[in-house]
């Protein structure tokens, strides 16, 4: 990681659960961290933390929804002009909603899409044009999810596992084009299984599969956070295409 100190950082869904602890322990490894939320206000009361705690970076709060395009393009805009040219992209920013196919809402569907896949995409091409224009070692990495990775079976939420599909097969073709166009820019996917966050509790789901994730064995939002930590700190050689987390339970 000694080579992203001073360096920029943004990471997108950065007020609560993974996107917070992404933060936190990229500012405390000294990066300049833009964080992006709609709830801008959680992100500045953590950066007055860290700056009273004497972090070695400094946390940054940019209030953006991720499912308006004009809202992350001046995002990134704000942070080449206040904080610097972007090195490392973290797209972490997403939802889950009931959104079975047989019974699903289309907004319900519109949300998950917009936000996970189509404001990944903005936010990648944004941060890409940055780092292309100024020759930059760069770094996206997307948290993705084991939905992702093959059919698994989440009542209710099944255009969710879509939408982490979709960012699975985006991973790889960015990393194509970046090699066809001899850039410095890696990609990486995160793909973690369960992790305690708000993501479920605020999705309008039942009481019955709400409780059906809660049997289930659980990670923390810092092991995702320490696997981005990992991923940026191996050697510019490497290139981790794909990181799988699942979390470990005992018979």
């Amino acid at each position: 990681m000694d080579r992203y100190v001073g360096k920029v950082a943004v990471v997108t869904g950065a007020s609560a659960g993974i996107g917070e602890a992404i933060v936190d322990s990229l500012t405390k490894a000294g990066m300049k961290v833009v964080g992006l939320a709609r709830r801008v206000e959680r992100i500045q009361t953590l950066s007055e933390k860290l700056s009273k705690e004497g972090a070695k970076g400094k946390l940054y709060a940019v209030k953006c929804d991720m499912r308006v395009e004009e809202d992350i393009v001046k995002a990134f805009e704000w942070t080449t002009k206040n904080v610097g040219n972007i090195q490392v992209l973290v797209n972490n920013a997403g939802v889950a909603s009931k959104s079975n196919l047989s019974e699903g809402e289309t907004e319900d569907w519109r949300k998950i899409l917009e936000t996970n896949v189509l404001g990944l995409c903005i936010a990648t091409r944004e941060a890409t044009k940055i780092l292309k224009a100024n020759k930059i070692e760069g770094h996206v990495i997307h948290i993705n999810s084991i939905a992702g990775q093959s059919h698994v079976f989440f009542p209710t939420i099944g255009v969710y596992g879509a939408s982490k599909h979709a960012v699975t097969n985006l991973t790889e073709i960015f990393r194509q084009e970046m090699v066809t166009q001899k850039t410095n820019i890696k990609i990486t996917s995160i793909s973690p299984g369960m992790v305690k966050t708000e993501i479920i509790d605020v999705a309008n789901l039942s009481e019955e599969i709400k409780k059906m994730f809660a049997s289930l064995a659980y990670l923390e939002s810092q092991d995702i956070a320490d696997a981005v930590i990992y991923v940026l700190g191996v050697p510019q050689r490497v290139q981790i295409n794909e990181l799988t987390i699942r979390a470990h339970k005992s018979n």
